[in-house]
């Protein structure tokens, strides 16, 4: 490899619409070792025609700055991602056959998790019971969140991992009930797939134009290790940077945690459809 193209390229990209305060009617910018070093019209780009490695015409595209994720929970990204997506099945039928199938695909994970669920889609409006689920898995611990992430189904063989006497009726579970069972199922997968799913819900932002996004972790949400750890992985690869916020009001645990703010998710919210938010009248379809 030759000294020069072991140097970061210097780019001219012209016929764009250049988004800049700086020059509104920017339609060409130049870039020098990963950096913007010059916004200005077409006109002003042919002096820098022959001096630069490469020239990509922006054929009228559209070119911002980086933009910024203010709410993310990486984590649950990541493996929103990299595990069961039950949001485009039609039916029961069509989830529990993706359960099946998902659970014969990974037979080493501690717990099987999935995502995406909407039985007020479904033909018959309701979720899956406990004995569909622990048929569909053989009898292995599974974490089923609702679209709206509001609420859970799990197996049989979860709900024996999780400390507490929970609930253990077919209705899918909901505030404390809800918060436990996921601690539990993220409690137990690895940190190597902790790490898997950091870096692809890191990838998936940098795809999106995504350049920073502010985790909101919190003991609620996941774990101070997860935390810690997906701080830890922004700050040593190359992706877009994490601004971490911790949900307590312990200010002292929120520096030694590298967080910049007691902020995030404090649980004053709901979703109307798992049934968790506050309503003046009773909701149509359920007593409370």
């Amino acid at each position: 490899m030759s000294e020069r193209s072991a140097q970061p390229k210097t780019v001219l990209l012209r016929r764009g619409e250049v988004h800049s305060p700086a020059d509104p009617f920017a339609t060409a910018m130049v870039v020098e070792r990963g950096q913007v070093a010059w916004v200005g019209s077409e006109g002003a780009a042919d002096a820098f025609a022959d001096g630069v490695d490469e020239v990509v015409d922006l054929d009228g595209a559209l070119v911002t700055p980086a933009f910024t994720d203010a709410h993310v929970h990486t984590t649950a990204t990541g493996l929103a991602l990299t595990g069961l997506d039950l949001s485009e099945a039609p039916s029961l039928e069509a989830a529990l056959t993706l359960v099946r199938d998902f659970a014969a695909a990974r037979p080493h994970d501690r717990v099987l998790l999935g995502h995406g669920w909407d039985a007020s889609r479904w033909p018959g409006g309701r979720p899956p019971t406990r004995a569909e689920l622990d048929e569909a898995t053989g009898g292995r611990p599974l974490y089923l969140s609702r679209i709206d992430v509001h609420s859970a189904v799990v197996t049989t063989a979860l709900l024996d991992m999780t400390p507490g006497d929970l609930d253990a009726g077919d209705a899918p579970l909901v505030a404390d009930a809800h918060h436990a069972v996921r601690a539990t199922a993220l409690s137990a997968i690895t940190p190597a797939q902790r790490t898997e799913a950091q870096r692809a819900a890191l990838a998936h932002a940098a795809s999106l134009g995504i350049g920073t996004v502010h985790e909101c972790g919190g003991p609620d949400i996941s774990s101070e290790d997860d935390f810690t750890g997906l701080l830890r992985l922004a700050a040593e690869e190359a992706g877009p940077r994490v601004v971490g916020y911790w949900a307590e009001q312990d200010v002292v645990k929120v520096r030694e945690l590298g967080a910049i703010g007691a902020a995030g998710d404090l649980f004053v919210d709901g979703a109307l459809g798992s049934h968790t938010a506050c309503l003046h009248q009773p909701y149509a379809d359920a007593a409370h």
